[in-house]
């Protein structure tokens, strides 16, 4: 049985068990921690998952009432996109931590309890989420991204502040796959989905579009840590000739000559990790992470630029015989041959490591490792409608002209996330996201 053929109730009991192991990760007093400033402490986010499910599921469809209002309005919200602007979220006053997980633990049995009156009601014509079981598919996909959320906020904190698992797979630091061009005919992108045809999906995935795509040349691999040094020691960060104006505005603002993730100490540069820093020569052959706007500069150093939405489906689920794919590398459910995904590992491993997730067309490594920047503004489908009632914004919210698409998963991406219609979206001056990216060309 695959993780995705599970009772949708067990998958929503392990994906808790998953939250609550990475909340262990942080050390005591950390939870009020704020790494990211666009972002909430931790804490909120231990309030936030209950109050998201109740409010999706039992409050919604069973018109239930909860004990602390003030709570699911407290935890109600993340952050919101027009936030950003200002640089900073304002941050209330948090209850005690022991209130929250009291709090949480009595949310998750009401949706223990609440599963099966839901699932046997007949359907509901004017409640779209309530039809086999969506409104639970919403509270497990929101938990699941989280997760992942949590975790690259846990990679921006001090080191004293975590406790690491007592086990973990050692650094990956073999050889990469040497990075070749990949000419992609031209050809049908089929994006999106169709919305009967799929259990669930989040309501930017719909509807299906197909998308002709003019032929393409796509790098095989995605931008190593070794590659984007080349660009910084030529200067990339001091040259605005490769940098759009914001992405210029911004790397003179925060005074950085390199990636995010990149550490200098006694003059020798390291790699950061969730649990500890490398030697940056030790890990040359991973994929590099960085802002869309840091990729879209090495990209245009190097003569070419980052790939779109519908070149990536094409380059990643498209065929030559025109069909498309389910994943890159066919319909088989992915395992850890295919690629670096669903918590395998705590980090990347080097490019090209999952030779059974390549692409028909030969391009490796387009799910996992890193969500892949494209150049795409995140906007609806052609046809888009807001279809989850008590959550219209979701999407919609973030239709701003100010978020780029990406698509693929990294590391910290569960499976249950991987599917082809599976849109991910930041603003292009982000670079806390485990991401990575590779160039194209045309023609």
């Amino acid at each position: 049985m695959t993780r995705t053929s599970r009772p949708l109730l067990e998958r929503l009991a392990a994906a808790w068990r998953r939250s609550d192991a990475i909340f262990d990760l942080l050390a005591p007093g950390a939870l009020h921690s704020r790494p990211i400033a666009l972002r909430h402490p931790f804490i909120f986010y231990l309030g936030h998952l209950p109050a998201f499910g109740w409010n999706q599921v039992c409050r919604p469809l069973l018109g239930a009432a909860n004990r602390r209002p003030d709570f699911l309005d407290l935890f109600e919200r993340g952050i919101d996109p027009h936030d950003m602007e200002g640089g900073t979220v304002a941050e209330p006053a948090w209850p005690a931590v022991d209130e929250v997980v009291a709090w949480r633990d009595e949310v998750r049995a009401a949706l223990r309890e609440a599963f099966p009156v839901v699932a046997e009601r007949p359907p509901d014509p004017g409640h779209v989420m309530a039809r086999g079981g969506r409104a639970f598919h919403v509270v497990l996909e929101h938990e699941l991204m989280h997760q992942e959320t949590l975790l690259y906020m846990l990679a921006q904190l001090p080191h004293a502040q975590k406790r690491p698992p007592e086990r973990r797979p050692a650094h990956s630091l073999v050889p990469g796959e040497s990075r070749r061009d990949v000419r992609i005919p031209a050809g049908r992108a089929v994006l999106g989905a169709d919305f009967d045809a799929q259990p669930f999906g989040w309501d930017n995935e719909f509807p299906q579009r197909c998308v002709d795509v003019p032929a393409f040349t796509i790098d095989s691999t995605p931008v190593t840590n070794g590659e984007f040094q080349e660009f910084v020691r030529a200067g990339g960060y001091a040259e605005p000739a490769h940098w759009t104006a914001e992405g210029w505005r911004w790397q003179r603002a925060r005074g950085r000559a390199s990636p995010d993730g990149w550490v200098e100490r006694d003059g020798e540069l390291f790699c950061r990790t969730l649990f500890d820093e490398l030697p940056l020569r030790r890990a040359f052959d991973w994929p590099v992470s960085v802002a869309w706007v840091e990729a879209s500069a090495y990209a245009r150093w190097r003569g070419a630029r980052l790939p779109t939405e519908a070149e990536f489906h094409r380059a990643a689920y498209g065929s030559p015989d025109g069909a498309p794919r389910r994943h890159p590398w066919g319909d088989a459910e992915p395992t850890p041959r295919h690629g670096n995904v669903d918590f395998q590992r705590w980090e990347p491993v080097p490019v090209g490591s999952c030779p059974l997730g390549v692409s028909a067309f030969g391009v490796h490594e387009l799910v996992g490792n890193g969500w892949e920047w494209t150049s795409t503004v995140f906007a609806a489908h052609a046809g888009f409608s807001a279809c989850m009632p008590d959550y219209p914004g979701y999407s919609a919210d973030f239709f701003d002209g100010r978020h780029h698409v990406l698509l693929g998963g990294s590391f910290a991406t569960d499976a249950e996330l991987l599917r082809r219609s599976f849109r991910n979206w930041f603003q292009p001056h982000y670079p806390y996201v485990f991401s990575k990216f590779r160039c194209v060309r045309d023609g």
